[in-house]
C-alpha cells in the first residue's frame, strides 16, 4: 500500500478569531476566495496522492468541512448526505467516510484542542498504510509531497520533516502604491541541527525551547562528527512517518500532544538510543550506549548517498565494527525546500492576509486562477462603475459590484459584495457578502462576510511594537456605524451563548 494521507484540518481556531466564527471554521477561511484546505486536497490530488484523511476539531466544524468537501469535489469525491441521520451519528462517532474515484478516505471528526498528536491518537485504528503521510490544513506550498515522500523510502526513516526558509511577514504596501515596504525580519520558528550532508535531523527546539540554551547528546555529536545549526529554517508541518513508529510513540507516551513540540523532538533525542520495537522485541528504557567515547567515525565516512552507510548504522555497529549486538538506532531525516519554493502556514490573522496578497501576487502560479492582462482576476458576472479602477495583484469575486469612481489596490474582494462610489480599498481582504457604503477607506484590514459599513468608514492599520503590523478586523455581520474611524482594532459581535 502507499503512502496514506492525513491533513489535520483543525477546528473553530481561536487565533483566527473573529476571521472564524460559527459558520466558517479554520479549514474554510479563504485564500484568493477558494477555502485554504481547497490548496492542500488538490496539491495532493495533483501528486496522485488520493488515499486520505481529513481530521477536524468538533462535530460541528466536521460537519461543514465534509459538507463543502461535497459540494466543491462533486465529480471527484463523494461524500454521504450530511443531511441525513445516520451521517451525522456517523460524526459524532468520529467519522464520515468519503469515496473517490481512485482512492478512499473519510473526514474524520476528534475532540477539540486535542492537538496534532492527540488527533492522530484519536484516529490511530483508521491508520494502515506502512507509511503515513500528515500535513497541515492550512499549509499553502508548492513543494511536491512525492519529494518527501521520496526521502523517507529511500532511508528507511522513522519520521521525515519538511523543512522550508522561514517567511517573512508584514505587508508589502500601506497608503499610497508608491510607499517602499517598510523594514521586515523573519521570525525564528526553530533551531535546527543537521548532519553535514543535510539528510538528518540532529537536533530541533521549538516554541519556548527557541530561547534555550542548545543542549546536544554528546552521542550525537561524537557519532556524526560536526553539526550544522541552523535558525532560518521552519518545520512546515508535513512529515512521513513510519507508521509502527508513531502508532508505538502515541500509544507509549500519552502526554504528547504536539507533533512539533513533543513527538519528533523525542524521535530525533532517542534516535542512537532507540526505545522503539524492531522484530517484536523492545529495546532498554536506556540503550546501549557503552563505548561510545572510544569509537571515532570520520566525517569521510557520512552518507552522502544512497548507498552508503549513515551514521546510524556505523554508530550501531558499535567501536570494534561488530555486528553481533548492533545498537538499536532510528532514522530522523529532512526534505529541505529550495528557498525558490513557496511554503507558508496559515496560521495567525497577519499570515492570512499575506498569503492572500501572495497568492494573487508573487505566487500566483498557486492560485489556480486565470490572469488578465492587467494581472488581476474580474469574475465575468462583476460589475465596475464609471472611472473605477482594479490594480494589478487584485481579485473582484463573483457576482460583485462597485459604484464609480472607486480603487482597488493589491487586495481580494470576494463574492456578492455590494460597494457604493468613491470607495478606496487598498492591501485587504473583503470576504463574501459585504456591503460598503460610499466614500469608505479600507487599507491593511480584513472584513470578513456579510459585514455592513455604512457611509464614510475609515479601517486602518497601525504599527504595533513588534514587527508585524496589527491588522484591524471586522468579524462576520458586523455593522461598523457611519464617519467612525478604527486602526489597529478587531471589530466583532459577541457570540451568542
Amino acid at each position: 500500500m502507499d503512502f496514506q494521507v492525513v491533513v489535520l484540518a483543525g477546528g473553530f481556531s481561536k487565533s483566527l478569531v473573529p476571521l472564524v466564527s460559527k459558520d466558517v471554521p479554520k479549514a474554510l477561511l479563504p485564500v484568493a476566495n477558494r477555502p485554504v484546505l481547497s490548496y492542500v486536497l488538490e496539491h495532493f490530488e495533483e501528486n496522485n496522492l488520493k488515499d486520505f484523511i481529513v481530521v477536524v476539531e468538533g462535530e460541528s466544524a466536521a460537519l461543514l468541512v465534509g459538507g463543502w468537501i461535497s459540494n466543491a469535489y462533486v465529480d471527484r469525491l463523494h461524500v454521504e448526505s450530511w443531511r441525513d441521520d445516520t451521517v451525522r451519528e456517523s460524526i459524532r462517532r468520529g467519522t464520515v467516510p468519503v469515496e473517490t474515484n481512485t482512492g478512499k478516505g473519510m473526514v474524520a471528526a476528534v475532540p477539540e484542542d486535542v492537538g496534532t498528536a492527540g488527533a492522530l491518537r484519536a484516529i490511530d485504528r483508521h491508520l494502515t498504510a506502512k507509511d503515513i503521510l500528515v500535513v497541515s490544513g492550512d499549509l499553502i506550498s508548492d513543494i511536491p509531497p512525492g519529494a518527501v515522500a521520496a526521502a523517507h523510502r529511500r532511508h528507511d526513516a522513522a519520521v521525515t520533516a519538511m523543512l522550508c526558509s522561514t517567511p517573512i511577514s508584514g505587508p508589502s504596501e500601506s497608503g499610497s502604491s508608491g510607499g517602499k515596504d517598510k523594514a521586515k525580519k523573519p521570525a525564528r520558528h526553530n533551531i535546527i541541527g543537521l548532519d553535514p550532508t543535510k539528510q538528518f535531523l540532529l537536533h530541533v527546539a521549538a516554541g519556548a525551547e527557541v530561547e534555550k540554551d542548545i543542549r546536544v547528546q554528546k552521542s550525537i555529536l561524537r557519532a556524526v562528527g560536526q553539526m550544522e545549526i541552523r535558525a532560518d529554517l521552519m518545520d512546515a508541518h508535513m512529515y512521513a512517518f513510519k507508521r509502527t513508529v508513531l502508532q508505538e510513540v502515541l500509544n507509549k507516551k500519552e502526554t504528547f500532544l504536539s507533533l512539533r513540540r513533543d513527538v519528533l523532538p523525542y524521535l530525533v533525542r532517542s534516535q542512537l538510543r532507540s526505545e522503539l520495537s524492531q522484530n517484536g522485541a523492545v529495546a532498554e528504557e536506556n540503550g546501549n550506549s557503552k563505548g561510545v567515547s572510544d569509537s571515532t567515525i570520520m566525517l569521510s565516512q557520512l552518507l552522502t548517498n544512497a548507498s552508503t552507510q549513515s551514521f546510524h548504522e556505523l554508530y550501531a555497529l558499535g567501536p570494534d565494527g561488530s555486528a553481533l549486538s548492533p545498537r538499536k538506532t532510528h532514522k530522523c531525516c529532512v526534505h529541505i525546500a529550495s528557498k525558490s519554493n513557496y511554503c507558508v502556514r496559515l496560521n495567525s490573522i497577519q499570515a492570512f492576509s499575506d498569503i492572500n496578497r501572495d497568492v494573487i501576487g508573487d505566487a500566483s502560479h498557486l492560485s489556480g486562477y486565470s490572469f488578465s492582462p492587467q494581472n488581476n482576476i474580474i469574475h465575468p458576472t462583476a460589475e465596475l462603475g464609471s472611472k473605477t479602477t482594479v490594480g494589478p495583484h487584485c481579485m473582484l469575486g463573483e457576482g460583485s459590484q462597485m459604484g464609480d469612481k472607486c480603487s482597488v489596490k493589491k487586495s481580494v474582494i470576494g463574492r456578492h459584495c455590494r460597494i457604493g462610489s468613491n470607495v478606496k480599498v487598498v492591501n485587504s481582504v473583503i470576504m463574501d457578502h459585504v456591503t460598503i457604503g460610499d466614500g469608505c477607506s479600507i487599507q491593511g484590514s480584513v472584513v470578513c462576510s456579510n459585514v455592513q459599513l455604512q457611509e464614510r468608514v475609515v479601517l486602518r492599520d497601525c504599527q504595533s511594537t513588534s514587527f508585524f503590523a496589527r491588522l484591524t478586523q471586522v468579524g462576520a455581520g458586523y455593522v461598523v456605524s457611519s464617519g467612525s474611524e478604527h486602526k489597529g482594532e478587531s471589530l466583532a459581535k459577541k457570540e451568542k451563548q
